[in-house]
């Protein structure tokens, strides 16, 4: 069966992070210019796009299942997977049975092209590149709840820390223009979004070199600073900043700012020195207390959260226990805990003594058990104070819920007024 023009219907599912889903919002928008009709993932539909992530620790058997899942209900359907592990991995995909296209970094944002050509039964078709080859930015946001928008700025990252995959799967770092994402937030604004969302692979390489002098052009205090002065957008959040590149004028800006929300995603990975040195990370634990230092004493209440990676090879219970000790000391909020696994074409997939995976698994509960503390003693201090919440719209008529400034989830009986407005709330 030949892909025909005409009114075609589509459903998308996306794995992995923010940046994902803001690039399947707006691959979904550009499908929508070309006549194509947008489905449930879990109905019928004449294609499917499926968007992958090269961190999660299943890709392969999560994109599997999907397509499984897929052949039963509708297997006459196309079925596209894209993403950043398509990118890693295209034969590997291309060989599931039932998939039709395979789409690498350079080629997503072309996707109802490639689609006009596909036949049913066919051999699956790869359309990807050298991610060296990968150079043009696609900006993107999405629209999940129209209360708050993920808006991607940045793509692709020039850092090579030992276990990770992105700059294989997204290509050296890359930015959109300041003045495109202002124009970007006025048109969020127009559709009635009250708070945006910052996001990018490596956001605080934000900037695009000249290209004559290579030097930045832009960078991204600068775009902060300009959004900052936009009338037309009561909230701005920093999605994840890496803390060699948080410095103090975006710190002091945001302290200072009524827009920018007093809220820091900063990945550690690890409290070990040693244990960064081995992950190639670019800075000692020393500066990461540095920033959160200074994030405290200007805003005490605000809220500060962590990456953390457990089980890295040569990752001793004394350095264990060093970086358990780091974290507790710090004045954080909360953890995003992940179990270390091993990725093809890594530097550290060589690394010995590799930890077994029962005893990173032991360890990833204990992080996550410091994190639930440290977000109960940072909820709970700030019990009795009034701020202000934004609530998202909701489809559920009894509850529904909302975010303060510094981050704390907050849930109320429905009250439709309250939908898509910012609430003064006693904690």
């Amino acid at each position: 069966m030949r892909f025909m023009n005409g009114s075609k219907t589509v459903a998308f599912h996306t794995l992995g992070c923010k940046l994902n889903f803001s690039e399947t919002s707006s691959i979904s928008r550009l499908m929508e210019k070309e006549g194509f009709e947008k489905k449930s993932f879990d109905g019928l539909a004449d294609i499917y796009v499926i968007n992958t992530c090269s961190v999660t620790e299943n890709a392969d058997k999560e994109c599997r299942y999907l397509v499984r899942q897929i052949q039963r209900r509708s297997p006459e359907s196309f079925v596209v997977v894209t993403g950043c592990y398509a990118q890693l991995k295209p034969r590997e995909i291309a060989g599931i049975p039932g998939v039709d296209l395979v789409l690498g970094a350079a080629e997503k944002f072309n996707i109802a092209e490639h689609i006009r050509e596909l036949v049913k039964g066919d051999p699956a078709k790869i359309c990807s590149c050298d991610i060296e080859d990968v150079h043009s930015f696609h900006d993107g946001y999405s629209l999940s709840d129209r209360t708050r928008a993920f808006l991607k700025v940045q793509d692709g990252c020039d850092y090579s820390c030992s276990f990770c995959t992105i700059p294989m799967a997204r290509g050296r770092s890359r930015s959109d223009q300041k003045l495109n994402v202002l124009e970007n937030v006025r048109e969020l604004a127009a559709r009635g979004i009250q708070e945006v969302v910052l996001t990018g692979v490596n956001l605080g390489d934000f900037g695009n070199a000249d290209a004559i002098t290579k030097r930045k052009t832009e960078n991204f205090f600068e775009l902060v600073a300009a959004l900052d002065k936009m009338n037309e957008m009561p909230r701005f959040r920093i999605s994840s900043i890496e803390p060699n590149l948080l410095n103090n004028d975006i710190i002091d800006l945001v302290a200072k700012s009524d827009r920018f929300m007093p809220h820091f995603h900063i990945p550690l990975q690890n409290g070990s020195n040693t244990i960064l040195a081995l992950m190639r990370r670019r800075y000692l634990r020393e500066l990461y207390a540095d920033r959160v230092s200074r994030i405290k004493t200007l805003m005490p209440h605000a809220a500060i959260g962590a990456d953390v990676i457990v089980g890295f090879p040569g990752e001793t219970e004394a350095a264990f226990q060093e970086s358990f000790d780091f974290i507790h000391s710090l004045d954080i909020s909360y953890l995003h805990v992940f179990t270390y696994s091993e990725r093809t074409n890594t530097r550290a997939i060589e690394m010995k003594p590799v930890v077994p995976v029962s005893l990173r698994n032991e360890r990833n509960k204990i992080l996550r058990n410091l994190s639930f503390q440290k977000l109960q003693n940072f909820t709970a201090l700030h019990a009795g104070q009034t701020r202000k919440v934004l609530f998202e719209r909701s489809r559920d008529k009894e509850m529904m819920e909302g975010y303060t400034d510094n981050y704390i989830k907050v849930t109320a009986p429905y009250k439709a007024e309250w939908a898509n407005k910012i609430v003064d709330w006693r904690l």
